[in-house]
């Protein structure tokens, strides 16, 4: 598959969770009124759109990027304005608010393996719900969202399109950009109701196992561990079922699998990464997706885009934050020279 672009636009916006990670590394998760370690710590970028729009700056994207959204009238806030500011991303859509601090976590991270545990401040992305965006003005190709489920104020019904998000999402694709989508992972219940009426505004749906089948309703890990690639297919189908218009794209820690409005698979591998290769997880999938985005803007073949989406999301993991370890587009491609693919995940028929 060789995507499609709109030749009069050009660039990504991206809009939605702006925070700052305060990334602590721990040497063990503790139970109750116990003690951990703190080993180190560091600071760096979280949220769909800063995440996505640092890594695609540190990949040497040459196309304009832009930023949406609500940080405080705070030192973190303006942290966040000056890192955009040197990344050369447009921030005439990121602004501040008096009425909410910028949103953090604290992401305790377990040195060994990387599993992380996240204490959230929503902050002032709570408040933020679009309606300052001018998608007439602003030349982007595609609009990136996320994350829903952690947007408070996107996240309300709304009478004509079932959620604010989707009345958002419409509104950019009315005025001809190609719309993307991420959601947080949580444990509930409220993924049908908040993210499915998105999906039918939504050209490219980029979600992770977790999110793809609480959205889908199916259960894509099988009870041992492993990925059920038969429930992996369902969900992708039932999602473009929901009505994602041109592609679905799930991501995992084995590789990913897309399927096409026109029922074309593609599968990819992730790469075998030496044991202390994993400085932390953080970030990871928000690295996919800048990777997957990237191709997606320049009409590279959907092969491609996983391929650049899996070495994106490798070099992420050999950092704590969620985008210091990204570095150029080549060193990222580099690692599936240095490193080998797992074996396949195609299904034998």
């Amino acid at each position: 598959m060789r995507t499609k672009t709109v030749s009069s636009r050009n660039g990504l916006l991206a809009g939605g969770n702006w925070i700052i990670d305060q990334v602590k590394l721990i040497d063990v998760y503790p139970q109750p009124e116990q003690l951990a370690n703190i080993q180190s710590q560091a600071q760096g970028t979280g949220g769909a759109p800063y995440n996505v729009l640092i890594d695609l700056a540190r990949l040497g994207a040459d196309f304009p990027l832009f930023g949406a959204g609500l940080v405080g009238e705070d030192s973190l806030g303006e942290l966040i304005l000056q890192d955009g500011q040197k990344h050369k991303i447009d921030a005439r859509f990121l602004r501040k608010t008096a009425d909410a601090p910028t949103s953090y976590t604290d992401v305790m991270t377990e040195i060994g393996h990387g599993r992380r545990t996240f204490f959230h401040n929503r902050g002032a992305n709570a408040l933020w719900a679009g309606e300052d965006l001018d998608f007439q003005k602003c030349r982007a190709r595609i609009f990136h969202l996320g994350y829903l489920l952690l947007l408070d104020a996107l996240d309300q019904p709304d009478k004509s399109f079932g959620t604010k998000a989707a009345r958002l999402l419409a509104k950019a694709r009315d005025a001809g950009i190609k719309t993307s989508v991420d959601v947080v992972s949580e444990n509930s219940d409220r993924f049908s109701k908040i993210v499915t009426p998105s999906l039918k505004h939504v050209d490219f749906c980029i979600l992770n196992e977790i999110e793809a089948g609480k959205t889908a309703g199916f259960t894509i890990r099988q009870s041992n561990g492993q990925l059920d690639t038969v429930a992996l297919r369902h969900t992708a189908g039932a999602l473009l079922q929901h009505g994602v218009r041109e592609l679905v794209v799930i991501h995992f820690p084995e590789g990913a699998f897309a399927r096409t409005r026109k029922g074309e698979d593609y599968w990819q591998s992730s790469l075998v990464l030496p044991p202390k290769y994993i400085a932390g997880t953080a970030g990871a999938g928000d690295a996919f997706c800048a990777g997957v985005l990237l191709g997606l803007h320049e009409g590279w073949d959907l092969g491609r885009c996983l391929l650049t989406g899996v070495c994106v999301a490798t070099a992420s993991l050999a950092d704590p934050t969620c985008t210091n370890g990204v570095k150029s587009l080549s060193s990222a491609l580099a690692l599936a020279k240095k490193f080998r693919l797992r074996s396949s995940l195609e299904p034998k028929e």
